[in-house]
């Protein structure tokens, strides 16, 4: 009988959790938008969690959070996108719900569930970017997530990529997240319509009506319809994005990237034209192996379906504060975009 569990992605904008079972399928999901208090939040996941344990027999919980967590994974220390400052979020929220509750980086459970069940699963020393409302992004190396001495590596998204740039919500300016985000296509656009006239873009012409609607699924949308503005922004985001794997490539050197999140979800938009940055853009290019690139095969499911996973691997260690990815699945057909 399959051991079912709960994963919960947590972002800065919505809350997903799903049940998934042990080949990372998700039987059941609920949304709700992430409150912005601690309070609140933790309301909200013992709402969805209460919810999905009365339909299915729920052996544990995991957490994919966006923010800086020790590393046994204990304290949530920081979230830029979160309201949790030094909390114990695991225990609590177990003390809370009544099941075993595991807490890991969302970008560290999306790079588990890739590496398992999606496009990282040939990956020798592979990196997870998880793009949405920031960046997040996790390392596995020979099998293993790399944490670094102290839990928080490798913080990606807030390599400064633009000195004096646009601020961020960590207190600096000019974060690599800050130019290539869901957020960052937001700014982008509403710079792009204040320096120039659009003529007869759509996008601007609901910008102008209503600025509230703006968002980056709706940039993503106008892009794929051939707005012009919309379009100029996901170039300005492949530019960002090759910056940073160019950077990426010069510290680890990995032979796989997957592109996951929200935005790594709609790569069609603008990953050819980021690995073509990427490629002249790194130290000795042209005389060195690029990476391989590729897009998400589990979408913005992975982060969820990861949670899934730390949690049943949780309940099965022999101290589940430390729990490493195991040797993949059998592997299923890849669907890579282009790689090189």
């Amino acid at each position: 009988m399959a051991t079912l569990t709960i994963g919960i992605d947590i972002g800065g904008t919505s809350v997903r959790a799903s049940v998934v079972d042990d080949k990372g399928a998700m039987l059941d999901t609920l949304r709700a938008a992430t409150p912005p208090t601690a309070d609140a939040l933790e309301h909200c996941l013992d709402r969805l969690v209460g919810e999905l344990v009365s339909r299915w027999a729920v052996k544990a919980v995991g957490l994919a959070i966006a923010g800086f967590l020790t590393r046994d994974r204990q304290i949530v220390r920081f979230a830029p996108h979160l309201p949790w400052r030094e909390a114990s979020v695991a225990a609590e929220m177990s003390a809370r719900i009544g099941l075993p509750v595991f807490a890991e980086h969302d970008a560290n459970a999306a790079a588990v569930a890739e590496y398992r069940y999606g496009a990282a699963a040939r990956g020798h020393n592979s990196l997870v970017l998880a793009i949405g409302t920031g960046i997040g992004s996790g390392l596995i190396l020979d099998g293993e997530i790399y944490r670094g001495s102290f839990g928080v590596a490798p913080e990606l998204g807030h390599l400064t990529i633009v000195p004096g740039g646009r601020r961020c919500s960590c207190g600096k300016a000019g974060c690599w997240e800050r130019y290539c985000s869901g957020t960052a296509l937001v700014d982008t656009v509403i710079e792009l319509l204040a320096n120039g006239d659009w003529g007869r873009s759509a996008l601007a012409a609901d910008v102008a009506a209503d600025p509230g609607s703006l968002t980056g699924r709706r940039v993503a949308r106008a892009a794929a319809d051939g707005d012009a503005v919309a379009l100029a922004a996901y170039s300005q985001l492949a530019l960002s994005l090759g910056q940073g794997l160019a950077m990426i490539a010069d510290i680890f050197d990995p032979d796989l990237i997957v592109l996951a999140g929200g935005v790594g979800a709609s790569s069609g938009l603008f990953l050819d034209e980021a690995r073509e940055h990427y490629a002249r853009l790194v130290t000795g290019a042209g005389y060195r192996q690029l990476a391989r690139i590729r897009g998400t095969q589990l979408g913005e499911a992975a982060g969820v379906i990861g949670a899934a996973e730390v949690a049943r691997q949780g309940i099965g260690a022999t101290d589940p504060r430390f729990v490493t990815v195991s040797a993949p699945a059998p592997v299923r057909a890849l669907g890579e975009t282009g790689s090189r």
